[in-house]
C-alpha cells in the first residue's frame, strides 16, 4: 500500500467520476463502493442512510469485485465482458467500477511486481475493452497504456520516446488535415465537429505487432474524428472526404 489513509482511494474514485459530470448517486456510490465487501455494511443500511439507487449501485460494484476474473480458464475475455454487462442492470455500476480500476492502475506501483502484472493483464483483457465498448474512450486509452507500461516496460519506454520525438510534426499534420476538412465541410454546408488526436502508445504497439512492422512503417499514428448529426450526413461527409 501507499501508506495513505484508506479513505483516499474512494475520494480519488469520486474525483475521477466528477470529471465525467456524473450524477450525485454515482458519486455517493463511489465513496461507498467498498463498504459492503470490506466492512460488512448491509445493503439495507446504505439504502436507509442514502437511497435505493445508491444501495443498488454499491451492491452492483461489490458483486463485480467478487468475480474471480484472474482465475478464469476456459472463459474467453470477450465472454467475461458480456457477463459483466449482463450482471450490471445499471450502466453506472460499470462506470464506477472503471473509475475504481483507473485509480488502481494510477497507483499500481505500490503493489509487488507479480500483483502488478496480474492486475495489468486483467485490465488489458477485460476492463480496457469494456471501457471501449461503452464509449469511455479516454479511460480505455489510459487503461491500455498503463497496463502496457507494467507488462512491457522496455517496449513502452522505447515507443514512448519515439512518439514524443514525432509529436511536433504530428500536431502540425493534424492541424493541416483539420483545416482542409473544415473548409470542405463548410463548402458542403455540412454541420460537423472535427476532433484530431494522436494514437496512444499501446494502439501503435498493437498495430506494429499485428502487421509485424517497425514504427517507421506505421503511417496511421494520428486520427481525425468527424461527428455529424445524422446517418445521412455521415454518408455525405464520407463522400466529401473521399
Amino acid at each position: 500500500t501507499s501508506g495513505d489513509p484508506y479513505v483516499s482511494h474512494p475520494i480519488a474514485v469520486a474525483n475521477i467520476l466528477s470529471s465525467f459530470k456524473i450524477d450525485e448517486d454515482s458519486l455517493s456510490a463511489a465513496m461507498l463502493h467498498d463498504v459492503i465487501e470490506d466492512c460488512g455494511v448491509p445493503k439495507s443500511v446504505i439504502e436507509a442512510k442514502f437511497n435505493k439507487n445508491v444501495a443498488n449501485l454499491v451492491d452492483g460494484v461489490s458483486k463485480l469485485d467478487q468475480l474471480n476474473i484472474s482465475s478464469r480458464t476456459e472463459v474467453h475475455a470477450e465472454n467475461f465482458q458480456k457477463m459483466i454487462l449482463a450482471m450490471s442492470k445499471d450502466i453506472r455500476v460499470i462506470v464506477v467500477k472503471l473509475a475504481d480500476r483507473l485509480h488502481n492502475m494510477r497507483t499500481i506501483e505500490f503493489l509487488d511486481k507479480e500483483k502488478q502484472k496480474t492486475k495489468a493483464r486483467e485490465t488489458l483483457e477485460i476492463y480496457a475493452p469494456l471501457a471501449h465498448r461503452i464509449g469511455m474512450n479516454n479511460v480505455y486509452r489510459e487503461l491500455e497504456d498503463r497496463s502496457f507500461k507494467v507488462l512491457y516496460p522496455t517496449r513502452y519506454r522505447r515507443l514512448r520516446t519515439v512518439t514524443k520525438k514525432n509529436r511536433v510534426s504530428q500536431k502540425k499534420f493534424l492541424k493541416k488535415i483539420k483545416r482542409i476538412l473544415e473548409k470542405k465541410l463548410v463548402d458542403q454546408g455540412m454541420p460537423a465537429y472535427i476532433e484530431g488526436r494522436e494514437k496512444h502508445v499501446y494502439s501503435i504497439y498493437r498495430k506494429m505487432k499485428e502487421s509485424r512492422r517497425s514504427f517507421e512503417d506505421i503511417v496511421d499514428i494520428v486520427a481525425c474524428k468527424v461527428s455529424v448529426d445524422s446517418p445521412e450526413n455521415c454518408y455525405k461527409t464520407l463522400g466529401g472526404i473521399h
